[in-house]
């Protein structure tokens, strides 16, 4: 009964997560996507018609780079519709029953040690369901979030428990196209005798590289910032809001109940596909009740 109910529930979130993502194609991100989209292909495409390296091999017939870059970016690409098309871990109103239908629910108060200590559940007060620790109510999505990181404008959807490493690796992957990108717009520049001529001849590489050189400092800067929160095992909203959060206000200015070290919250993080009881993890730190 357990693996037939197990079977039904991946075939119920699946279902669901497909549903969303239909959805997601033509909601309210769409601008949004539809314009990165046309930014990246339109950049892509004036480095290839400028006089650049990827051009020059082209026309020489060496073609493994400027196919290796194109290949690249179409990989950006693809991850970033991947971040903001799949659910991030949203804390479905049927929850609940699921698991208890699935004897979940016994199994995870059996992880969690018996102390002195009690667990106040959290219910939301938009959505009305139980949060589960470090979950937090999007406004722009009107989800609950599993382990909620922020909302993201530039992907039009949430970061939580399922998309975040998916971002951070799309966020690497999209710092090495621009970077590239960069390099091959600078060997694009031509000489000319005076500057209005040499802005006549490279003007629009030169807003293309423009515009790379900002998302490039964007990229590099999200990704560092995530990559420090993430070797800590903290969130960008716990980060910023640890004064008002429950479970963090009484801990102390450096203190972080959920840190286990660099090596094991980068593995945890990367590695690990496993929801977490977070509540398992906190109690097993000795904090005060919540």
């Amino acid at each position: 009964i357990v693996y037939k109910n197990s079977f039904l529930y991946v075939c119920m979130t699946t279902k669901y997560n497909y549903a969303r993502m239909f959805k997601n194609v033509f909601g309210s991100g769409f601008l949004v996507r539809t314009a990165h989209v046309i930014l990246t292909w339109v950049i892509t495409l004036i480095l290839f018609l400028h006089d650049t390296d990827l051009r020059r091999q082209e026309e020489t017939g060496e073609l493994t780079l400027p196919v290796l870059f194109v290949l690249l970016v179409l990989v950006s690409v693809l991850l970033y519709f991947a971040v903001s098309l799949m659910d991030p871990g949203f804390v479905l109103s049927d929850d609940c029953d699921l698991q208890f239908t699935l004897g979940i629910a016994e199994e995870t108060q059996d992880m969690i040690p018996q102390t002195t200590k009690s667990i106040r559940l959290r219910r939301c007060g938009h959505c009305l369901v139980q949060q589960p620790m470090r979950s937090k109510h999007c406004q722009t999505c009107q989800h609950c979030v599993r382990r909620y990181d922020h909302h993201c404008p530039w992907i039009e959807n949430c970061i939580g428990e399922r998309n975040h490493r998916w971002f951070v690796l799309y966020l690497a992957v999209q710092l090495v196209v621009l970077l590239w990108g960069l390099y091959m717009a600078w060997s694009g520049f031509s000489h000319a005798p005076t500057w209005q001529l040499w802005l006549r001849t490279n003007g629009v590489l030169l807003g293309a590289a423009a515009a790379v050189v900002v998302l490039s400092l964007t990229v590099l800067l999200l990704l560092g910032s995530h990559l420090y929160l993430v070797s800590l095992n903290t969130t960008t909203w716990e980060f910023m809001s640890r004064h008002r959060i429950s479970y963090l206000k009484h801990c102390g200015a450096d203190e972080n109940p959920f840190d286990r070290g660099i090596l094991r919250n980068l593995w945890s993080f990367f590695c690990i596909w496993e929801p977490v009881v977070w509540e398992h993890v906190y109690f097993k730190q000795g904090n005060d009740t919540i």
